[in-house]
């Protein structure tokens, strides 16, 4: 007894014509012979799932399936038969499912088989600090890579001679096998994709057309960079095989943590500690900021730890504007240590002429917990 195509496919019996497909795109890609080779019960998964999608993607075999089931395409029944046409139904994936399982290996191969590949992309980790974030700089670096052969102009081949096509693909870098259903491309064993080879090869570089070296290279750090930036500079990586293009190089930017700054965005934070007379009476402190400069912060009296102060224009760069970020500052109060015997008595007299309005928070605090502890009690 035959399955219900719905269920072979996995899908509600009203879906749309999308839902359908993707089903099936999964499933084929899954139970694919390529996939599962000498598994018979995947080919066997496999032809029912493309019988399913053959008749419900077609909405007159949906229409009579839906009506009549399995009988519509039986002993000439309804929609008048049904013999699965396999070549049909993987026309509308063909390309995603080759695209994904052979893409690599095609690519490699390049148009026409030419040999010449693209060279690796290169990493440089760079770290700076935060004052070099902050005003940019031109870094000088030396990066390990491999340029072009001048022996051979990048050819791999010795000079006079030239690559040769590959006996074995015809120099298009890919070889047909049959294998199930299908006539299957794989890379050329023998040239390994390239479509050439090389028989009088280089004598500098054997053959690659490529030698390492470490080069110098400039690098622009603009003001305001932030930590994790990617910067690329376009074919500065490995030169390509055999003449091909060469790769890019990424350098991932890294900052280091700063003493007395922390960066958020284009903000800057900074805590200080205040003296307890400061915070009481009034006064201010000089920080200097991360250019260099001076600047005065003004402390109201009865200032608590905590308070923040907001120094505008003094944060970082914003990244390619003419605009900064803001410094914000908070304070500590910071309470004396190693008290001399007059600092104690002034201390103590001072305690003793205090009320609770010097210290509201203070007193606040305990008037509530005492109030919640005694409600509590009484009920």
């Amino acid at each position: 007894m035959k399955i219900d195509y719905y269920e072979v496919l996995g899908v509600a019996k009203g879906c749309d014509e999308k839902v359908l497909k993707s089903a099936f795109r999964k499933l084929a890609m899954q139970y694919h012979p390529d996939r599962n080779p000498e598994n018979a019960e995947a080919e066997v998964k496999f032809k029912e799932i493309n019988e399913a999608y053959e008749v419900l993607k077609d909405p007159q075999k949906r229409a009579a399936y839906d009506r009549f089931g399995h009988a519509a395409f039986q002993n000439g029944g309804g929609a008048g038969g049904f013999r699965g046409d396999f070549s049909s139904s993987m026309a509308d994936i063909f390309d995603d499912i080759f695209g994904e399982m052979m893409g690599q290996r095609r690519g490699r191969a390049g148009a026409g088989g030419s040999g010449r590949e693209r060279g690796s992309d290169l990493r440089y980790n760079m770290e700076i600090s935060l004052e070099e974030a902050f005003a940019g700089r031109t870094a000088e670096i030396k990066v390990p890579t491999t340029i072009q052969c001048d022996e051979c102009s990048g050819t791999g081949a010795r000079p006079g001679s030239a690559p040769k096509p590959c006996p074995t693909c015809g120099g298009v870098g890919r070889v047909r096998a049959a294998q199930g259903f299908f006539s299957i491309e794989r890379t050329c064993p023998n040239c390994q994709g390239r479509g050439e080879i090389i028989a009088d090869p280089c004598g500098k570089c054997g053959g690659d057309g490529r030698l390492p070296e470490e080069r110098n290279l400039s690098v622009n750090i603009p003001a305001g960079i932030e930590d994790g930036t990617r910067i690329r500079l376009a074919g500065e990586g490995e030169a390509g095989l055999r003449g091909g293009p060469a790769g890019d190089l990424y350098i991932f930017l890294s900052v280091r943590p700063h003493e007395f700054f922390q960066r958020d965005g284009a903000d800057l934070f900074c805590k200080i500690p205040v003296s307890m007379t400061t915070a009481a009476l009034g006064g201010s402190f000089e920080v200097t900021t991360l250019d260099g400069a001076k600047t005065r912060v003004k402390v109201p009296d009865g200032t608590q730890t905590g308070k923040q102060f907001r120094v505008r224009g003094k944060g970082m760069p914003v990244l390619r504007t003419q605009q900064s970020g803001d410094l914000f500052i908070q304070v500590t109060i910071e309470t004396p240590q190693s008290l001399s015997r007059r600092q104690r008595e002034l201390l103590e007299e001072f305690e003793q002429i205090s009320s609770s309005e010097n210290s509201p928070q203070s007193t606040g605090f305990f008037a509530r917990m005492k109030d919640f502890f005694e409600g509590l009690s009484e009920s």
